[in-house]
Order: structure tokens, then C-alpha cells, then sequence
């Protein structure tokens, strides 16, 4: 079944996000392989609002379709739609990345949308063009504090204790959770 893209709903409360330069990989995977969302359809409650497919949607109003192919999902209590959403979204599984590396097209997996290692000279670097990393950097180091760490066993307590306290006698910043936590093990 398919419904004009203006009477579906976006989900409000849709968790899921997705990144600008993934975004646009979806766009351009629906513009190339628009038979695409007719195996997997956007899925809509009663009340045509997206329980899973948000993003697909979103990438479909971009792509320019005026008509999606949708599947209603009739009868779920407001508790199954939000586990649906949720479950929709989650990754059960895990890659086996011997087989991608080894039987698959690298270049295509990236167009495809998945991260995937690239040679050096293919990564792009001009997302870095606009950022000054050097005041970037000066400026996530303003209130920065350096740091020691002190290890000890539990039973050298008593002298840790002494040497934090001297520590800050001299006005050095140092934490006593550690050593309280370890005072009443």
C-alpha cells in the first residue's frame, strides 16, 4: 500500500537520530534503490503516525517522493508502540567484518551507509577545513588542572591518607572519595 508522503506523521518521540553524511547516504540509497522501501515499508499506527521507518521518511521527503509505501500496524496498545519503536531499532546482531573485508565491496558498503575503513587517501579531511583546532584546543585547556594519580593497597591507608594531606597542605587539588570508599571496605 502505498499514501501520499503529506499524510504520514512524524514521530515525536522517535528516539532514533541520524547524522548529516549518513542522512545523506540514505537519500541518495533511496534515490538509487527506490524499490527499496518496498521490501521494507514505513510503519504507521491507526493514526498514520511513523512507528519505525523515521528517518527513511525524512529521506524520502528529501528525495522528492510524493508517494511511500507504508504498512499499517492496527490494534497495538500505546506500550507495544513504544516497544516497537524501540525494537525496530535495535541491533541484535553483530557484523561479521572477516566476511565484509573479505567478500564484500568495500566502496559500495560505504556508499551503502556503513562505516567501514578506507584507505588513507580516501578519507575526507575537508569537514576540518572551517575548524581552527589550535584556539579549539586553547580553549578546551583553560581550566584544566594536572593531575597525579595515587595507588595503594587498602591496608597503606593510613599513610595515603598523610600524603594527600600533605599534598594539600601545599594546595595541590586533591579527591578524598577514594580514600573514604576505601576507609569503609
Amino acid at each position: 500500500m502505498k499514501l501520499k508522503i503529506n499524510q504520514l506523521k512524524p514521530n515525536s518521540s522517535n528516539p532514533r537520530i541520524i547524522k548529516e553524511a549518513k542522512f545523506k547516504k540514505l537519500v541518495q540509497s533511496i534515490k538509487d534503490f527506490p524499490e527499496m522501501l518496498e521490501l521494507r515499508p514505513v510503519i504507521l499506527d491507526e493514526d498514520m503516525t511513523i512507528l519505525g521507518g523515521n528517518m527513511r521518511y525524512k529521506a524520502c521527503v528529501e528525495a522528492g517522493l510524493k508517494e511511500v509505501p507504508v504498512k499499517i500496524a492496527k490494534g497495538l496498545t500505546e506500550e507495544q508502540k513504544q516497544e516497537f519503536i524501540v525494537k525496530d531499532n535495535v541491533g541484535f546482531g553483530e557484523w561479521d567484518w572477516d566476511a565484509l573485508g573479505n567478500e564484500w565491496n568495500n566502496a559500495k558498503l560505504g556508499e551503502w551507509g556503513m562505516d567501514v575503513w578506507q584507505p588513507e587517501e580516501a578519507v575526507d579531511y575537508s569537514v576540518l577545513d572551517d575548524i581552527d583546532l589550535g584556539s579549539t584546543l586553547h580553549e578546551k585547556e583553560k581550566g584544566v588542572k594536572r593531575a597525579i594519580q595515587i595507588e595503594f593497597s587498602a591496608e597503606h591507608y593510613e599513610e595515603a591518607n598523610t600524603l594527600i594531606n600533605k599534598a594539600r597542605s601545599e594546595g595541590k587539588n586533591v579527591g578524598l572519595i577514594v580514600l573514604n570508599a576505601l576507609k569503609n571496605d
